[in-house]
């Protein structure tokens, strides 16, 4: 029977594993597992390989080695810096991820704390102004946090002046760098930013780990208690194989990423070119320039964006969709209602982000399979 070839088109959703990352992190499964926290000369090699890996984050974006922690993963991360900042104010904005979002609402729903959401305009960008307007409506010391690259439609957030802003005023600043670590040069001296989360299998790593940069000086509570591993910052026996592997796959992607970003636009101008060809209304959300290489959101005039996704997974194309439907109704996702999406396009959003191991062949045939399930104009 012949193989079935599928094209896996949702690399902003997870990534396949790196292959250098899956061999080094074998060792540690099957050979050396001892406990990193022990004593005996037996855990030395774990201990010193979450050591290198720390040095090699660190290197990755531009951080000292005793500012990286080990987590879970970026809901985590996230959870962390937003919940253990010790701010009473805390300033996002309107199209953060859930893990942001919804830790600041338990924030404000259990303990009372001020929440502020910042607007976006069209491009699915902050508007800038507003911060310095939300910073001066808050009672008490605030922490802002604003994603780097929106997981939607990949639109990278003006960090730097924000941040600025922020600290201008006296407030902490975290960004979510979920989307967008190993994928656009990121360096948290130049972005300026106290705390940033990060998260493996984004970039090529493995589920299941993570990290938190805090920057020396910064003082945040632990959300996990029982051990004092991670400098007390975070309880927990540290997963060696997962950090190794989270390592070795955000270096070897950051050494790559200018060579993976000529090739993710080549096949981001294939789909987009082969659409308009077919002659298919769509738009582009987001700003066209300033967006993470390989990651489109798609809206469609008129068509319903679960729809393509599962005609597509008939084709054996795996994408994913800006809506989701709750079975009631359709629900238009809230960083596409954000942008002002028009309600005649806004249903018919799809995400499509590519990845190492996507070919041109793959972005034309997704343009023709969409051609396929969406009338012409």
């Amino acid at each position: 029977m012949q193989a079935v070839l599928m094209i896996y088109a949702d690399n902003a959703a997870t990534t396949p594993l790196d292959t250098e990352a899956l061999s080094a992190m074998r060792e540690f499964l099957a050979e050396y597992y001892a406990n990193p926290s022990q004593p005996y000369s037996y855990s030395r090699k774990a201990k010193h390989a979450l050591n290198e890996s720390r040095a090699r984050i660190a290197q990755c974006i531009n951080a000292r080695p005793d500012e990286i922690f080990f987590t879970s993963g970026g809901s985590e991360s996230d959870n962390q810096a937003v919940k253990c900042s010790g701010r009473r104010a805390i300033i996002t904005s309107a199209i953060e991820h859930k893990a942001v979002l919804e830790s600041c609402y338990a924030m404000r729903n259990y303990y009372g704390h001020e929440i502020h959401e910042l607007p976006v305009d069209e491009a699915c960008r902050v508007i800038i102004p507003a911060l310095a307007e939300a910073l001066t409506h808050c009672h008490s010391p605030a922490l802002v946090s604003v994603m780097l690259a929106n997981n939607e439609t990949g639109v990278i957030q003006p960090i730097h002046e924000l941040a600025q802003i922020a600290h201008s005023h006296g407030a902490l600043f975290h960004t979510d760098a979920v989307q967008a670590l190993g994928h656009v040069p990121v360096d948290v001296q130049a972005l300026g930013v106290d705390m940033l989360s990060g998260s493996a299998h984004k970039f090529n790593g493995p589920r299941g780990v993570g990290f938190l940069y805090v920057r020396r000086g910064v003082e945040i509570r632990p959300l996990i208690h029982g051990g004092s591993q991670e400098c007390g910052l975070r309880a927990g026996t540290e997963n060696t194989a997962g950090v190794v592997g989270m390592s070795i796959a955000l270096t070897n992607n950051c050494r790559e990423i200018s060579r993976h970003e000529e090739r993710l636009l080549i096949l981001e101008r294939i789909l987009i070119d082969g659409l308009k060809g077919c002659g298919i209304d769509f738009r582009l959300n987001g700003d066209a320039a300033e967006r993470l290489p390989g990651l489109l959101s798609l809206s469609f005039r008129g068509a319903n964006g679960e729809r393509i996704l599962h005609r597509l997974d008939l084709k054996d194309i795996c994408i994913s969709t800006g809506s989701a439907c709750d079975g009631m109704k359709n629900q238009i996702s809230r960083v596409i209602t954000r942008m002002n999406v028009p309600h005649e396009y806004a249903g018919g959003t799809i995400r499509i982000s590519f990845g190492k191991c996507n070919t041109p062949d793959d972005a034309a045939k997704i343009a023709r399979e969409i051609a396929n399930v969406i009338p012409t104009q």
